[in-house]
């Protein structure tokens, strides 16, 4: 499951800094899901540049709670699911573990739907049978993990770089201004004061962390040789980095929503009516460069989220879990009532947003646990969390529940 140690004759192997990018790229992709494309796309659409800070405002914090699952994973050995595992023992850790799988189920619902769409949009495939075919993804997950977990890490940042590139060709054809964009990328507007934009804000900072990141995350880096400190240094730079390409992504689609269709009057709430306006307005080079860097998000976010049930399941359970039959059985839970809606026209957004809501309700257990973890020393040894990380974790943590909770309030409320 896990990245092999680096170890000749029993004696860590000096790697350059760039052999340990990997894990972070693995785990940005869910930052860049289709619940992310949706609220850049309402954002852009109906506001512009607006909203273009919280972008970088949701960036910033997906780092810093990245970056604490990495010290955890990095000074214990131990991933998130099997400290919480240890720490919350008896009924309450069998509570906490069906309601993390269910969270993964959802997780996975969300971001295979992105891929559906993505079939129904290049290749006209109806979203039941679409939505299908993205089991196989499953088969190509275990088929890869053959030549090593590494294989599966360059697979997966390759995608990644196939979302970057469509979006470099989106930018290039919507040839936006780059003074109010470098502006707005950096500074908040005072458009934030009213309420539509403030809930569309808060949708962007609220859907940013999700649980299976962190969980995953603390997972992949657990097994990396060498000096501690020096191991977390190269690995929080793999996650700024990773996350960096992130937020250039989710900062693209707002773009390109905002000089596209804001400019024009046109508010998209929507992936399939921003593919089909993006055609007639900038031309089928667009809407094809924006169908297939969907399809590639939707392709590596599903595998990061059946990896994170099998960590999860691990972690909680103390057993290996068979990869086959534990992936397929993630995906056909997300599968089955998906195409059941579909056949009675259900949206694939209002799937979507279901899912949001499913883990609005589980995160604060997870954020919360894992903050006060790398706050003991007892258990993060020389890697605890110094006092002003702590401080800004805490707040961070408690910023992502409100935000959570008001729009599971505003979702249940509509």
């Amino acid at each position: 499951m896990y990245p092999e140690g680096i170890e000749v004759l029993g004696a860590p192997k000096t790697r350059p800094w760039w052999w340990y990018l990997g894990p972070g790229f693995l785990v940005s992709v869910g930052y860049m899901d289709p619940g992310n494309w949706v609220t850049s796309l309402e954002a852009g659409s109906r506001y512009g540049l607006a909203l273009l800070f919280v972008v970088t405002l949701a960036s910033a914090m997906a780092v810093l709670f990245q970056a604490l699952a990495v010290r955890l994973g990095v000074a214990t050995g131990k991933d998130l699911a099997e400290h919480m595992r240890a720490r919350y023992p008896g009924g309450l850790g069998r509570l906490l573990f069906l309601t993390t799988f269910v969270a993964m189920v959802a997780t996975d619902l969300a971001e295979f739907m992105g891929m559906a769409v993505a079939l129904n949009l290049l290749f006209g495939l109806p979203l039941v049978l679409a939505a299908w075919l993205t089991v196989l993804d499953v088969f190509l997950i275990l088929y890869l993990e053959r030549f090593g977990f590494r294989a599966l890490e360059l697979a997966v940042s390759a995608l990644v770089g196939v979302v970057g590139l469509a979006y470099v060709v989106e930018v290039v054809l919507a040839r936006p201004e780059p003074g109010p964009l470098l502006r707005h990328l950096f500074l908040p507007s005072p458009a934030l004061a009213d309420l539509g934009a403030l809930y569309v804000a808060l949708g962007i900072l609220g859907a940013t962390v999700m649980p299976h990141n962190l969980f995953l995350h603390s997972a992949q880096v657990k097994t990396c040789l060498g000096e501690a400190g020096k191991r977390v240094y190269r690995l929080l730079l793999d996650t700024a980095l990773a996350l960096s390409g992130a937020w250039l992504v989710n900062a693209a689609i707002l773009v390109v929503a905002a000089t596209v269709f804001h400019q024009r009057g046109l508010v998209i709430a929507d992936l399939a009516e921003a593919y089909h306006t993006l055609g007639p307005l900038l031309g089928p080079l667009a809407a094809l460069a924006f169908g297939v860097a969907l399809l590639a998000s939707g392709l590596s976010s599903t595998t990061t989220g059946t990896l994170a049930a099998q960590v999860v399941v691990e972690g909680f359970t103390q057993a290996r879990a068979n990869p086959a039959r534990l992936r397929l059985v993630t995906r056909l839970l997300a599968v089955l009532p998906a195409s059941l809606a579909l056949t009675f026209h259900a949206s694939p957004m209002a799937l979507i947003v279901l899912s949001q809501v499913v883990l609005s309700f589980r995160l604060p257990f997870t954020l919360f646990p894992l903050v006060r973890l790398v706050g003991e020393a007892r258990t993060m040894g020389s890697l605890v969390a110094p006092g002003w990380l702590r401080l800004l974790a805490w707040a961070g943590a408690l910023l992502v529940l409100v935000l959570n909770l008001f729009l599971l309030v505003q979702a249940l409320a509509s």
